[in-house]
């Protein structure tokens, strides 16, 4: 009886739990395009304003890559209301914070307030997309800033070539943009000239390229007042043409060797490309993920940590808009060769594609994911980045309230599908990334 009654409060717990975990939302468009989302969260006195353009490495032109992350740096500059360098100085001296970061696909600005400061981050995201200071003053400052985050987190780092995909997008895309570092090239940024940053700029940082999400404590028909008032008027640009290359499958596997002068310890990886993140089966991989590297009773993590035949284990699927790209690795120990341990993970690639995952794994795995998604709806602005994304990337907000349902839809069978779909020998890259000697 004991054990029923506390099943069920249990089950009552985690129902209550997930009701409250739901996010409200709303969201429009303003006459120049821009999107508008806002979640209304009282509980508070915290206000999140966040701009995501659709923009990122995989729109720049061959031979002048790095450039969507160029200008998460050059917009904090300054505007014409701004003085240089001033940016982050104002948000911090109203009790704030801020940042920015890009990706392949999209490049998300925000700042966090006290909420009697919302009509400041308008303000400064409405500066950052109408009166930017793009002049070669900011370009040749920032163009040295990047040049020493490349050296900080890739040229010195370890294992930085993976970790920032410069020694893994290249093997994995021929075609497709994806194949660039989304730091891009410092040849690339040397060469350029202002006339192209202005031109990289006009074309993709306009209100219809991009969406506004503001989170948090505020009233709400003062909010919209103010969007209109500082965003409404700014001009519209010109419609973006997306990417649209397509890759030929891989059909043979591509063996190469990177080296590492910052490593001691070298890493075997099998890389293959997978589906775009709206497609159920990226979501599948999530879960493949998990079995094999999530907890100390992953598969992976018992086989070879446990037996200390590796260091350390990794599988990930690293979804994006147009593709993704799963990685699994491990780091040898002992005695143990990087050839042993691709035959150990090759063992247990093949037992998800031979045989169904029993139901307690699959249950305990419903159960994390469950776990995650509530998990993953906390906070405003971990709320305001993913409805950014679920609009921006993947055309649906609510995803953020439904996306649980397609991991709750994934059958075993479905895990057995995906692992023999694209795990295979035959559509991967087996890389040897080692330590380079230096001379």
């Amino acid at each position: 009886m004991r054990k029923i009654i506390y099943l069920s409060s249990l089950a009552l717990f985690l129902s209550v739990t997930m009701f409250a975990q739901k996010v409200a939302f709303e969201e429009y468009d303003l006459s120049n395009g821009m999107h508008v989302i806002l979640h209304k969260d009282n509980s508070a006195p915290i206000i999140s304003t966040s701009v995501m353009y659709h923009v990122g490495a995989k729109d720049e032109v061959q031979g002048r890559t790095g450039f969507a992350h160029f200008f998460e740096h050059l917009l904090f500059e300054g505007t014409e209301n701004i003085p240089k360098g001033e940016f982050f100085k104002i948000v911090s001296a109203n009790g704030g914070n801020n940042n920015a970061n890009t990706t392949q696909d999209r490049t998300f600005y925000y700042e966090t307030f006290p909420s009697n400061n919302l009509e400041l981050g308008l303000w400064l995201e409405s500066e950052r997309m109408l009166h930017p200071v793009i002049n070669q003053v900011g370009v040749d400052t920032q163009n040295e800033v990047i040049k020493e985050e490349k050296r900080a987190r890739i040229d010195n780092a370890p294992y930085g070539k993976i970790m920032y995909r410069t020694g893994i997008n290249k093997y994995v895309f021929k075609n497709h943009p994806y194949k660039n570092s989304v730091i891009g090239s410092m040849e690339d940024l040397d060469a350029a000239k202002l006339q192209e940053f202005l031109d990289f700029h006009k074309k993709f940082y306009a209100p219809n390229n991009a969406v506004l999400v503001v989170a948090g404590d505020f009233e709400t028909e003062n909010t919209k007042k103010m969007i209109q008032d500082y965003f409404g008027d700014i001009p519209s640009g010109t419609k973006v043409e997306r990417v649209n290359i397509k890759e030929t499958p891989i059909t043979e596997s591509i063996k190469v060797t990177e080296y590492d002068s910052n490593i001691q310890i070298p890493i075997k990886l099998f890389i293959y490309r997978t589906p775009s993140n709206k497609n159920k089966d990226s979501y599948t991989l999530d879960m493949v993920s998990s079995i094999l590297t999530s907890g100390k009773s992953a598969r992976m993590y018992k086989r070879l940590v446990e037996e200390k035949k590796a260091l350390q284990v990794l599988a990930f699927n690293d979804s994006q808009e147009d593709y993704g790209v799963y990685i699994m690795g491990a780091l040898p120990m002992g005695e143990t060769t990087l050839d042993e341990l691709g035959a150990e993970m090759d063992d247990e690639i093949t037992k998800l594609q031979t045989e169904l995952i029993s139901e307690k794994e699959f249950q305990k795995l419903q159960n994390q994911f469950e776990n995650n998604f509530v998990n993953s709806n906390s906070g405003v602005q971990n709320i305001a980045n993913t409805l950014a994304a679920n609009y921006t990337l993947k055309g649906n907000t609510n995803l953020i309230n439904d996306e649980i349902t397609i991991y709750r839809s994934i059958t075993r069978e479905d895990i057995k599908r995906v692992a023999n779909d694209y795990l295979n020998k035959n559509s991967r890259v087996e890389m040897d990334y080692l330590k380079k000697e230096i001379e």
